[in-house]
């Protein structure tokens, strides 16, 4: 016997659809922090990442009838803003590497981080992020701190999916880079 498992409806939703502007602004409340902290992460500039928030919410409230139920509010919300931070991204003209048309050293030559002896703080890890190129950040971001694989980096942000293997192995190395230099 399988049992159907039917999306559910959220009140706070229903009530935004019923033109209850409370509703919009607890689902504001609600979810623009965490909204926030994804495209900070994704774009490394405050005024850019509080522009495609206010962006992204005006799209989910305009399209909010549309919205389907099949996922979370927040994880649809959330999609929406990974993609008009890439959008933004794209507006800079992030160069995207290919890995198939360049030369990376095999790292198993190198020396091993042991990750024991380099118990980093989560705030240097950040701050080195931060400072991490455009693309590699948003690579970097997509793959560890969002969980997309990276056939779905490679759709997202259309480009190779080897591309987006390039972009992280250059980030997850320029980062060692940067932890290691203290920065």
């Amino acid at each position: 016997m399988e049992i159907a498992v039917l999306p559910q409806r959220d009140e706070l939703i229903e009530r935004c659809l019923q033109g209850d502007t409370l509703g919009y602004k607890e689902l504001y409340v609600r979810y623009s922090k965490a909204m926030y902290n994804t495209c900070l992460r994704m774009l490394n500039n405050v005024a850019e990442a509080e522009d495609v928030l206010q962006e992204s919410f005006i799209e989910a409230f305009k399209n909010l009838e549309s919205f389907e139920h099949r996922t979370s509010f927040g994880g649809w919300l959330k999609q929406i803003c990974i993609n008009r931070s890439i959008n933004q991204l794209k507006k800079r003209k992030v160069d995207w590497v290919d890995i198939e048309k360049t030369a990376i050293p095999d790292l198993a030559d190198e020396n091993e981080v042991d990750g024991a002896e380099t118990a980093l703080q989560v705030e240097s890890v950040k701050k080195a992020m931060m400072k991490l190129p455009d693309g590699y950040r948003t690579v970097l971001n997509l793959y560890l701190m969002e969980g997309y694989d990276h056939e779905e980096i490679a759709e997202i942000l259309n480009v190779a999916e080897s591309t987006t293997r390039t972009q992280y192995i250059r980030a997850k190395q320029k980062l060692l880079q940067l932890l290691k230099e203290g920065s």
